[in-house]
């Protein structure tokens, strides 16, 4: 079962115009630095957002959504340059360049600096740079990187709507409303996960939305494919 908290809520319109992106930034950032639980669009799917490096956020985030924290959650940067402190780079840095931002989850080897407590019994993490400008000025802002999961409880469908999440309300601090999502992702794939922690080599975790590009990618880099038996 998923924990509600029955908390009150705030929600912020993305559109709004009576705020700007600049000010919702600032106020999803409080409040993540406050150990706090936000919902944010994505260049997806709606997601779960706290700070990676906050314990006792992490675990709630984990309460929330129903879901053992044997199960990985990502994290998102807001930009390339912040990835190598979080995740070992064991191929071509043009690689990154070609494949964000956008709907796509690269799986390195985690560094020490990575909360040891985020995932704890995974030797790898996956990282995002979502095409999406208020989730990169969020992370930059914040200075660390988000964990971030689907707004969903585990195993029910992914959210392109703020709507389709409304039990998780009671349980979360802010909601930032960026409207319908699904114009990348209308069939709700979430980004497609790649694992490039063995050099020279990937893997599909999950074709995702964007599976087709991703490889043609990978291969144009001389990458080939770890294929499960």
């Amino acid at each position: 079962m998923f924990a509600i908290r029955n908390k009150m809520t705030q929600i912020v319109k993305l559109m709004s115009n009576g705020c700007s992106m600049n000010e919702i930034v600032k106020t999803a950032a409080v409040a993540l630095k406050e150990g706090k639980i936000i919902a944010v669009p994505t260049d997806t799917i709606y997601g779960i957002a706290v700070l990676s490096q906050n314990d006792s956020a992490v675990s709630s985030m984990y309460d929330i959504k129903g879901r053992h924290c044997e199960k990985p959650v990502s994290i998102c940067v807001g930009s390339i340059e912040d990835i190598p402190k979080w995740g070992k780079i064991t191929f071509p840095e043009g690689l990154l360049h070609d494949l964000l931002p956008g709907p796509v989850t690269i799986v390195m080897e985690r560094t020490p600096n990575l909360n040891p407590n985020l995932n704890p019994d995974w030797p790898t993490i996956g990282i995002r740079i979502p095409k999406c400008k208020f989730i990169q000025d969020l992370a930059s802002s914040c200075i660390e990187p988000l964990a971030l999961t689907s707004a969903n409880i585990s195993s029910s469908s992914s959210s392109l709507s703020i709507k389709e999440f409304k039990e998780l309300w009671p349980s979360l601090d802010l909601i930032v409303d960026g409207g319908i999502l699904g114009q990348v992702d209308p069939k709700r794939l979430g980004s497609t996960i790649i694992d490039l922690s063995v050099k020279g080599h990937f893997k599909v975790w999950r074709s995702g939305c964007s599976h087709e590009n991703t490889i043609n990618i990978l291969q144009k880099y001389g990458l080939t494919e770890i294929i499960s038996s």
